[in-house]
């Protein structure tokens, strides 16, 4: 009778216990994705102080990971960490992938690391594919956005798993985030380190409410997304599937601003 008590017991106190946002997912099976980023930083749709050369408007490589709620890459509103520090300002990504290593070590929160390669200017596209397990459902990823202090756009920790299956395809429009470890301004601004460091917060139209600041339109409501990421799911029997193209009209990413 104690022993049905205590075990009756834990099971309330087990019911409790707050649910990670990935613990829902019941899919059986791994799943692997095709991820493809798509820049849309065009001289067109961000004319303010666009960068034309030393270095031209570009992105750098795509690192990402797949992981459970116990691991975040970053967060909006909180501290960047060394790892992201670095590879916001300078697109190194070593003290980065160190970070996910000690973590996947530590706590079993990483099921695997990805990359894509750079795009040698603010428009294009580049992808690679990821694997997703049931206990790591979880994407993120970052993309320095070239040149900038520390400017990047990344998704933090997008569920793939909607309770027993693995989504089909989604597709995300990014915006700018500052890494909040440097204080430039504008895309070529020296380096000016941002003491005490502040947190990860997103770039918008009118924040920073400066009129030096590179995406600064203060007519409009919304910045339009700078590029978008797609996920899509792949079959079974086609493991080495090709990224599709995908060809978006420059008009859905105008701004029609006379700061210009």
């Amino acid at each position: 009778k104690v022993l049905w008590t205590v075990f009756v017991t834990m099971l309330g106190y087990a019911s409790s216990l707050p649910v990670g946002e990935d613990a829902l997912c019941t899919a059986e099976d791994l799943a692997k994705y095709r991820i493809i980023f798509i820049g849309k930083w065009s001289q067109t749709a961000f004319p303010k102080q666009y960068p034309l050369y030393r270095p031209p408007a570009q992105w750098s490589s795509l690192l990402g990971v797949t992981h459970s709620s116990d691991y975040s890459m970053w967060k909006k509103n909180e501290y960047a960490s060394n790892g992201v520090r670095d590879f916001a300002e300078k697109g190194e990504a070593w003290a980065l992938m160190k970070e996910i290593e000690e973590a996947g070590e530590k706590i079993q929160s990483v099921h695997g690391i990805f990359s894509a390669p750079a795009i040698s200017s603010g428009t294009g596209q580049t992808s690679t594919e990821l694997e997703v397990h049931p206990r790591h459902p979880l994407v993120s990823f970052v993309v320095r956005i070239v040149p900038s202090p520390d400017w990047f756009v990344g998704i933090d920790s997008l569920n793939l798993c909607e309770g027993g299956h693995w989504m089909d395809e989604v597709s995300v429009d990014l915006f700018p985030y500052d890494a909040g470890t440097d204080s430039g301004f504008t895309f070529s601004s020296p380096n000016f380190a941002t003491i005490p460091q502040d947190t990860v917060t997103e770039i918008t139209c009118s924040s920073p409410s400066h009129p030096a600041n590179s995406f600064y339109y203060p007519k409009l409501k919304i910045l339009p997304p700078i590029a978008q990421v797609t996920m899509v799911k792949l079959k079974r029997s086609q493991p080495g599937l090709s990224a599709p193209f995908i060809n978006l009209p420059a008009k859905s990413n105008e701004i029609i601003d006379t700061v210009s």
